[in-house]
């Protein structure tokens, strides 16, 4: 069987690193942290998990820090991990890729919790390319990718993640933002780095920041681009904060022959409508049906977990919780009872068994 090793980098991760170093304890043959400059604990939480702990200079350079990690283990296979990531199930997929040599790289079902707006916690999956043959290495000063033509293949591996929620991202404070803005005057306006930046000023509440570099983004993305369906949701809520209702709508228009299988897309939508006609009332009898019409259509589609980002529950118990508070909002108390029943029909189904698609 293939040799596997655990690698990360990290700094001041005394937080979580123990539940990432723990999950995948016995799972891998080494455990390697590459510290790149801690003033907390971690460095001695990692050693008490059994991981080698080396120490690195931080040199504003991600794929540099990810490389240097990677060379630590002359293990077959690297799976790449942030202490803020814990193995969450399916991790006997682990071993059933062991037993296969070919060349290839893994795509992980990293699942991202994220603010629900509403005091709850909500999951955002996306495949990530994380198990690395041996030879592979990063590019990339920022959001990094493996630098590889081979082929990526799923596996039913569930990560869970946490460092999206405020108060994580609080404590990243600009870091990402000014490696960005290095890497694009280095890079020019490169579409993927134009929207992580979008995501940068996004997350931490500047839309007007936000707003442009998605636009410009949207503008130069090539449609086939994997991150392209984030990119469009995160511009529809971008605009929706800022008011710019038709200008949201005008790219929903656009957009919508490209995301007949998203429910995120008509989820969004819906959100979307209910603003508009929150913030001018006087178009709330044209805009009603648009909005009980768009949440309908994500319970129509369905979960969808192959697509790129998105949101557990909006193809099926976030859509009916919507639609009970439409109706609750209008006065319907049957229509709103029975939205909420269904509501927690779907949230019981769909939290117990999550579908992962893997090939």
């Amino acid at each position: 069987m293939s040799s596997l090793a655990l690698v990360m980098i990290a700094r001041d991760e005394a937080r979580c690193i123990e539940r990432c170093l723990r999950s995948a304890a016995g799972r891998v043959d080494e455990l390697w942290v590459l510290d790149t400059g801690s003033v907390d604990d971690t460095p001695a939480l990692a050693r008490r998990c059994g991981a080698q702990v080396v120490s690195w200079v931080w040199r504003d350079d991600f794929a540099a820090a990810r490389n240097a990690a990677l060379a630590l283990t002359a293990c077959d296979w690297r799976l790449v991990l942030d202490a803020d990531e814990w193995i969450g199930g399916d991790a006997d997929a682990l071993q059933t890729w062991r037993q296969d040599a070919t060349p290839r790289i893994g795509l992980l079902r990293v699942a991202s919790l994220i603010d629900g707006g509403t005091g709850g916690v909500q999951q955002s999956p996306s495949w990530m390319p994380r198990l690395l043959p041996r030879g592979v290495r990063y590019r990339g000063r920022v959001h990094e990718q493996p630098a590889s033509a081979l082929p990526r293949q799923r596996l039913a591996l569930q990560v869970l993640h946490d460092g999206y929620l405020p108060e994580q991202m609080a404590q990243k404070g600009d870091r990402n933002q000014r490696l960005l803005q290095q890497a694009l005057q280095l890079d020019g306006a490169d579409p993927y780095l134009l929207y992580q930046l979008g995501k940068d000023h996004e997350v931490h509440g500047r839309f007007a920041e936000a707003a442009p570099c998605y636009g410009e983004a949207l503008s130069q993305a090539d449609a086939q681009a994997l991150w392209r369906h984030d990119l469009v949701l995160r511009q529809l809520f971008t605009l929706k904060k800022l008011g710019r209702f038709e200008q949201a709508m005008n790219l929903a228009s656009a957009e919508m022959p490209h995301w007949a299988d998203s429910p995120d897309f008509h989820f969004t939508l819906g959100d979307l409508l209910l603003d508009w006609a929150v913030a001018q009332p006087q178009q709330a009898s044209a805009l009603l049906p648009m909005i009980e019409s768009s949440w309908r259509r994500a319970l129509d589609i369905g979960e969808n977990p192959a697509l790129p980002d998105t949101v557990l529950g909006r193809g099926s118990f976030l859509a009916a919780h919507n639609l009970a508070a439409l109706f609750d909002g209008l006065g319907d108390i049957a229509q709103a009872r029975a939205w909420r029943e269904q509501a927690a029909r779907l949230r019981a189904a769909t939290v117990a068994s999550p579908a992962v698609t893997a090939v």
